[in-house]
């Protein structure tokens, strides 16, 4: 298992028996009982036949995850359709706007451990999905000082991503690691994982001490382009540097601020002179990190409500609108609670 998402173009019916069958296989893979793995094919088919019934297509992303002593199938559900107008009426078994029986949106949240969407009128749906091997499995309130979703994608056709994540937590903070390695493929897929692996090796606090440190031990790679987020609860602040084109938007209220990170390649050539970035750190506020598989152009602001969403809604919904489709993507989103 590992962070990356499967993602299908659903377009057609003749797709879902075959999406269907794949994600029951890897239901019994995870040890999903017969039962539960049923129960998955169900919400597998609401989610699809909604896609091409209602919004004429759109994308079903998945990965299989492991969480603690919890096996579970993560699902994004995109859509570009007309948008819901009234969300609550909908989750109503019983309710349908054609004349089917209108179990389908129950159906999907009551057999999930976690349903989340998110819609809008002429924007279309965003849906989350969580499905443990426990159906009766509660998904617990983050225990850290920040909820946080990731979604990666590989390029089309790859079968490893040359994206990566990782976030470390400590009793005086937390650093958040984005990296990018060149290209795509497997090279670009080694290069951030040597990247990871430094990154959890490190024992410094400061990001500029972290990028070089990363630097040194990535000089056999590809090379990568790196931006780390650390937050210092002491002083109450955030503390941003990178190197290369990772995008980092910190969100205050509807206030927010991007990072410019430094010409460079980890790894390859980095500047002589870098310098962090300090910014307070509050309650509430939203980190968004990605690569240059996302655009960049783009603004919450114009997302009814986004901002009290959950990270993963966020995130898709951001993945949604950007994901340019022609390199690997990674969007991360963390809210500070």
């Amino acid at each position: 298992m590992d962070n990356t998402f499967s993602v299908y173009k659903i377009d057609d019916r003749s797709l879902i028996a075959f999406i269907k069958r794949e994600i029951h296989n890897l239901a019994l893979q995870l040890g999903f009982k017969p039962h539960r793995a049923a129960e998955t094919d169900i919400i597998i088919a609401e989610l699809t036949s909604n896609l091409i019934k209602y919004a004429g297509g759109g994308d079903l992303l998945y990965r299989a995850h492991n969480h603690g002593s919890c096996n579970e199938i993560e699902i994004y559900c995109l859509d570009k359709g007309t948008g819901i107008d009234n969300i609550s009426k909908i989750m109503k078994d019983g309710y349908s706007t054609s004349s089917t029986l209108g179990h389908g949106i129950g159906a999907i949240k009551r057999l999930s451990n976690d349903f989340q969407i998110y819609s809008m009128r002429g924007w279309g749906t965003v849906q989350y999905i969580k499905i443990c091997d426990k159906p009766d499995v509660s998904i617990p309130n983050s225990t850290t000082k920040l909820d946080m979703s990731a979604l990666s994608v590989n390029y089309p056709g790859e079968r490893v991503c040359g994206d990566g994540y990782h976030i470390k937590y400590s009793k005086k903070g937390f650093q958040i690691f984005v990296g990018d390695g060149l290209g795509h493929g497997a090279n670009a897929h080694e290069a951030v994982e040597q990247a990871i692996r430094a990154f959890k090796q490190c024992t410094e606090n400061d990001p500029v001490a972290v990028l070089r440190y990363v630097h040194e031990h990535v000089k056999k790679s590809r090379g990568l382009v790196v931006t780390i987020a650390a937050v210092d609860y002491e002083t109450e602040s955030w503390n941003v540097c990178g190197i290369g084109n990772i995008n980092t938007r910190i969100y205050s209220g509807l206030d927010n601020k991007t990072y410019t990170p430094y010409n460079g390649i980890i790894g390859h050539n980095i500047p002589r002179t870098i310098n962090s970035t300090i910014v307070p750190y509050q309650k509430h506020q939203i980190i968004i990190m990605h690569s240059d598989g996302l655009r960049t152009r783009w603004n919450l602001n114009e997302l009814n409500s986004i901002i009290k969403q959950s990270p993963a809604i966020i995130a898709s919904a951001l993945y949604k609108d950007n994901v340019r489709g022609t390199d690997d993507a990674t969007i991360l989103v963390g809210k500070i609670i």
